[in-house]
C-alpha cells in the first residue's frame, strides 16, 4: 500500500495534480540540476570508506516527486528536505517547537509588538555563492501575501501580516495588523529564497519540479522523482545548526516492505527511517535498531458531503462517529499505538481541552439518533485513501457501522484518485483519510484554519461553507485570531472546537503515533518526530 496522504497539500488542493505531477512525471528540473541526467546516484549508497566522511542513507516513506516550492509545499519529503535546504528568518525546534534565530540574528524580544525588525546574518550565503539580501526576504513575503498568486504559505500569513519592509540592505520590519505572538513560530514557513533565481521566468515551475537553492547547512546536489535526492554539506554555511554529514541520500521507499528492507540487517541499506509499520517494531529492536513514536496530531478522520442526504442532518454525523468502536481499531490496526480522539487537538497539543461532545463508543446511542433522524436502511460507500495504517483500520468501521444496521463497502484507492473526485466535485457519501497540520506547526489557530474556514478547500469538500452555523463558527474563529490576551484566545479556540466536535463535518476519529527507526550504534541526537519526515540537524555520527 502506498503511504502518500502527507504529500497533498489539504488547504489547496487545487493545485494538487499540478504540483506533485500526479498525472505525469515532475518537469526535469535547470541546467544548476544537470547531474540528474546521468541517471540516479546508487540508492545503496552508504559512503566510500566509512569513517566521518561517509555518506548518510536515510529512507523517507513518502514520495519526493510533490512541489518543493516551500511557499506551497505540503509534501512531507520536500518539507523534510527544506528545512536542511533553506532557512527562515526564524527556525523552530522539530520537536518543541520554539522558534531560534536562523537567518535573522535574534528572536523579536516583544512578541505582542506589530512591529518586528530583524537584522540579516552577516556573511550569510545562498548555495549559488550570492549573499542573502533583505530583497530576497521581501521577495518570499510578496509573493505570500499577493492576492493575485495563491500559496498554501498564504493561509498560514495573510490574516494577521500587513506587509514586509526593507530598511537596508541587511535589515527587514515586518509590519503586523494586529498583536499576533503566534506569528514568530510561523515565520519558519516563509523560507527566504533567492530573488535572482525564483524571479526569473518559469522559476516557480522550477522549483515545484524539484529546483531548490537556499541557505541553510545543506544543498542539494541532485534530484531523481519517485528514487532519491542527494545533498551534500555546504561549505560556506556560517548558521547556527552546523551540517554534521559530508553527504546525505535520503531514498523515497513508500511501500512498507522494501522500506523495511532497506533498514534490516546486517547488510542494512540506510541508518534511518520514517514511517515504520507497527507490526515491524519488535523485529527492527531486535535487530539493534531504536524505534520511537512521536505522538501528535496525526489522525484518521472522516469527512461527510453535506449536501448528499442524510449527511446534512448532524444527529446522522454524530451518530456514526458513536458507533465506531475505536478501543478496537486501535488494538487491531494500530497495535496500541493511539488514543481516541477527545478533541480535535490531540491531548500534547498545548490548547487542548477535552471536547463538550466525545464520540465514545456506543452503538445503542447511534442506533436511537439514526431512529430520531427519521433514518433506515442506510447504505454507504466509505470513499477513503490507500495508506497502509488507514487500511488496517478501515475494517473497524465497517464492522461497527454493519452492527448497527448501515451496509457499509469500503472503497480505498489512490490518494490522487480521491482527491481527483473531490476537486472535480463528484458526489461521494463519505471519505476516510489522514491528516497532520503539526508539519507547519503545534499552535491551534493554525490548526483549525488548516481544516475549517469560509474558503477553505476541506470546507468545499465537505459542501458546509454556507451553513448557518459554519458561517457563525467561521466568525468565531476570526476572533480568536486577532484576541490579545493568551488565556482568552486559548479559551475562545477551546469553546469553537467544541462547535467543530458537535457538527463532525470533518472530524478526527484517532490520533496515533508515527515511528521513526535508526542505527545506535551510527547516529545520535535522532529524536522521533510526531510528523512525517526528519529533521537530521542536531544529529550526527555516534
Amino acid at each position: 500500500m502506498r503511504d502518500v496522504t502527507h504529500d497533498v497539500p489539504a488547504l489547496h488542493r487545487r493545485s494538487f495534480l499540478k504540483y506533485t505531477g500526479a498525472l505525469g512525471a515532475a518537469a526535469a528540473v535547470s541546467a544548476s540540476l544537470s547531474a540528474c541526467s546521468s541517471g540516479p546516484e546508487s540508492t545503496n549508497e552508504t559512503g566510500g570508506g566509512g569513517g566521518r566522511n561517509r555518506t548518510l542513507t536515510a529512507v523517507i516513506g513518502y514520495g519526493n516527486d510533490g512541489s518543493w516550492d516551500p511557499t506551497q509545499t505540503a509534501s512531507a519529503f520536500c518539507m523534510a528536505a527544506n528545512n536542511h535546504i533553506y532557512e527562515g528568518l526564524l527556525d523552530t525546534d522539530p520537536i518543541s517547537r520554539e522558534p531560534y534565530a536562523a537567518l535573522a540574528t535574534q528572536v523579536p524580544a516583544d512578541p505582542n509588538s506589530t512591529s518586528w525588525k530583524f537584522a540579516l546574518r552577516a556573511g550569510a550565503k545562498f548555495h549559488d555563492g550570492k549573499p542573502v539580501t533583505a530583497d530576497d526576504v521581501v521577495f518570499v513575503f510578496d509573493r505570500i501575501l499577493d492576492p493575485k498568486t495563491q500559496t498554501l504559505a498564504k493561509g498560514f500569513f495573510a490574516s494577521w501580516l500587513k506587509e514586509v519592509r526593507k530598511i537596508d540592505a541587511q535589515n527587514v520590519e515586518l509590519v503586523l495588523k494586529f498583536p499576533f505572538p503566534d506569528g514568530i513560530s510561523r515565520l519558519t514557513l516563509a523560507k527566504i529564497m533567492p530573488k535572482h533565481v525564483f524571479s526569473q521566468p518559469g522559476a516557480w515551475e522550477d522549483a515545484i519540479a524539484g529546483k531548490a537553492i537556499g541557505s541553510g547547512p545543506y544543498r542539494q546536489t541532485a534530484h531523481h522523482p519517485k528514487s532519491n535526492t542527494t545533498f551534500e554539506a555546504f561549505a560556506d554555511y556560517n548558521g547556527p545548526r552546523k551540517p554534521a554529514f559530508k553527504k546525505m541520500n535520503w531514498l523515497t521507499i513508500v511501500d512498507a516492505a522494501p522500506r523495511v528492507a532497506r533498514i534490516s540487517g546486517a547488510s542494512a541499506g540506510a541508518q534511518i527511517s520514517d514511517n515504520i509499520p507497527y507490526a515491524n517494531i519488535q523485529q527492527l529492536e531486535s535487530g539493534g535498531l531504536t524505534v520511537a513514536g512521536g505522538a501528535g496530531m496525526n489522525n484518521l478522520f472522516l469527512m461527510f458531503n453535506t449536501k448528499h442526504k442524510p449527511f446534512d442532518d448532524v444527529r446522522v454525523r454524530q451518530a456514526l462517529r458513536y458507533a465506531v468502536d475505536t478501543g478496537k481499531m486501535i488494538e487491531v490496526a494500530l497495535k496500541g499505538h493511539g488514543k481516541p480522539a477527545s478533541s480535535f487537538l490531540n491531548e500534547a497539543n498545548p490548547s487542548y481541552r477535552r471536547a463538550k461532545t466525545v464520540y465514545d463508543y456506543d452503538p445503542d446511542k447511534a442506533k436511537a439518533l439514526l431512529k430520531e433522524a427519521g433514518v433506515s436502511g442506510l447504505e454507504i460507500e466509505i470513499l477513503a485513501v490507500n495508506v497502509s495504517w488507514i487500511v488496517d483500520c478501515l475494517p473497524t468501521i465497517k464492522a461497527s457501522w454493519d452492527a448497527i444496521g448501515v451496509k457499509t463497502t469500503l472503497s480505498p484507492q489512490e490518494t490522487t484518485a480521491v482527491f481527483t473526485k473531490m476537486d472535480q466535485k463528484q458526489d461521494y457519501q463519505v471519505v476516510a483519510a489522514a491528516s497532520n497540520p503539526n508539519q507547519f506547526g503545534l499552535d491551534a489557530d493554525l490548526i483549525m484554519h488548516y481544516n475549517y474556514g469560509p474558503e477553505n478547500l476541506w470546507m468545499q469538500y465537505t459542501r458546509w461553507a454556507d451553513n448557518s452555523v459554519a458561517k457563525a463558527l467561521f466568525k468565531d474563529m476570526d476572533q480568536a485570531t486577532q484576541e490579545p490576551d493568551t488565556d482568552k484566545k486559548k479559551t475562545m479556540v477551546q469553546d469553537y472546537i467544541d462547535v467543530v466536535a458537535e457538527q463532525a463535518v470533518l472530524y478526527p476519529v484517532v490520533h496515533n503515533e508515527l515511528m521513526t527507526a535508526w542505527n545506535p550504534k551510527q547516529l545520535s541526537g535522532i529524536r522521533a518526530q510526531p510528523y512525517p519526515g526528519i529533521n537530521l540537524l542536531q544529529a550526527k555520527w555516534s
